[in-house]
């Protein structure tokens, strides 16, 4: 799963090393009935194969859920594999320092997560493991149409080769309160995304869902913003959820051809400006200091009643399925397009290892459906598999949520698994110099969530200066 960095926290952990490779997904994927019909429990043998056991480092962060997760792969690993031994190496804070401090010493990792912000920087200075040619030799993952494409290409290659697999896809989408639309009378937004709401349509049911403690809404006189009873929206500015307005208001983060931010150009600088206008302007929202001030999670708010409505990951579905209400979920509002941000991290090699046979086997075990399967039943995961979308496939891992603590994914889910991610959704790269230059991105955006500027006077200021460090470190 991709961890939930801040942009200040990516920032911290990127300025070790960047990535290049600019690339925005919005084709038709690969569909779930183009699932080749292979098994995938096999596991080739180690290329040469050791005289004895060997053991293999891996590396990556996580919570208990995922701690636990990667202790029974492992197990179920070496119970088919005896010969190769894996030694889990959890790291749960500074990840990347950590991990590059190993680098540094000579004694890499042989497996590791990668974040998909470092990806391609760790690629360009060679120090991931080429896995191409096994990939494409493999009778399983090698086999087209296995993976969502274009967008695991697009993620897992660097120059036309493959430097390792992508754990899983996560995406954000709105989260809902069905029992506040049902008290409301207004139909809930729909998990297809055909019928994602239209920018008027959400901001109409947006304004009847927010209420003051006095029983007034957005525009009425007297309205205060300050007494609430309930919030319709909250549209957190995190980079997962900002890319997701970009590409949903016809806009772009990076120019595939130029290598370029282009949040300086009116559909992309707009979309941010729609995001803040929903607490500045349609006041629908809290604003960012309201809601800390709060001290509630979007998940207690939307259990409580405070929020109808919360857009969030859809990692954050392992959590927020728990809470009491009636629970929904749905595409994102369109603001011109029906889109989502879509990412996760990588599974890697690196270049280093002695033992690469080895560790393509490994990574290869990590990209066949006994991992993945761990974490879609509990809702952390959205399946990278095509045939973990087919009917058969689901059966293996997708529960209704028929009431609370009965199953896990909201009625009319399998959509957002099936059609949304696969067909909206974009990914998002980062090239060499990301966060020097998303250190002047970052500040200008500050400033346009509190209202102390437009985004339009934000990104033309702030986009130019953050260009010229991308182009100083290409």
């Amino acid at each position: 799963m991709k961890k939930n960095l801040s942009r200040r926290d990516f920032i911290k952990i990127a300025s070790l090393t960047s990535g290049a490779a600019i690339l925005a997904a919005c084709a038709p994927a690969t569909t779930a009935t183009q699932a080749p019909k292979v098994a995938d429990t096999a596991l080739p043998a180690a290329t040469p194969p050791p005289a004895e056991a060997v053991t293999i480092t891996f590396t990556g962060w996580g919570g208990t859920e995922e701690d636990e997760g990667v202790k029974s792969a492992v197990k179920y690993f070496q119970e088919q594999t005896p010969d190769i031994k894996i030694n889990w190496i959890q790291i749960p804070e500074n990840y990347a320092e950590k991990t590059m401090a190993m680098v540094a010493a000579g004694t890499p990792p042989d497996t590791a997560f990668i974040y998909n912000t470092l990806f391609q920087g760790y690629a360009r200075d060679g120090l991931l493991l080429d896995i191409t040619n096994n990939l494409k030799a493999d009778p399983v993952v090698g086999v087209p149409g296995y993976f969502i494409e274009p967008q695991e290409t697009f993620r897992c290659t660097r120059e036309g080769k493959w430097y390792g697999i992508g754990s899983c896809w996560v995406a954000p989408h709105i989260y809902y309160n069905n029992d506040i639309f049902k008290k409301e009378g207004i139909t809930p937004p729909s998990n297809n995304y055909t019928e994602a709401w239209d920018w008027p349509t959400f901001l109409d049911v947006a304004k009847k869902l927010t209420i003051d403690k006095n029983g007034k809404h957005p525009g009425d006189t007297g309205f205060d913003r300050d007494n609430m009873e309930r919030w319709a929206i909250q549209w957190p500015a995190t980079e997962v959820c900002e890319h997701a307005a970009v590409v949903s208001n016809g806009g772009e983060w990076i120019d595939p051809k130029t290598g370029l931010i282009v949040l300086d150009q009116p559909n992309s600088y707009g979309a941010f400006q729609k995001m803040a206008d929903l607490m500045l302007v349609q006041e629908v929202s809290p604003r960012g200091a309201a809601f800390t001030a709060l001290g509630l999670t979007n998940t207690q708010m939307l259990e409580n009643g405070k929020l109808a409505m919360a857009i969030d990951g859809s990692w954050a579905l392992s959590w927020i399925t728990k809470i009491k209400a009636d629970l929904g979920t749905a595409v994102l509002p369109k603001m011109v397009n029906a889109a989502t941000d879509m990412q996760a991290h990588i599974h890697c090699g690196f270049a280093k290892s002695k033992f690469p046979g080895q560790a393509w086997q490994w990574l290869r075990f990590l990209g066949t459906e006994y991992y993945q399967l761990i974490f879609l039943k509990i809702g952390l995961w959205l399946p990278s598999q095509t045939a973990l979308m087919t009917p058969d496939g689901m059966k293996k891992w997708y529960t209704e949520r028929t009431a609370p603590g009965q199953g896990v994914h909201p009625v009319g889910y399998d959509k957002i698994v099936t059609e949304y991610v696969p067909k909206c959704g974009n990914v998002l790269y980062m090239p060499p110099g990301y966060s020097e230059a998303d250190s002047i991105i970052t500040p200008a955006l500050d400033a346009v969530w509190i209202g102390a500027k437009t985004a339009e006077e934000a990104m033309k200021a702030a986009v130019p200066p953050a260009n010229e460090k991308l182009k100083a470190a290409a």
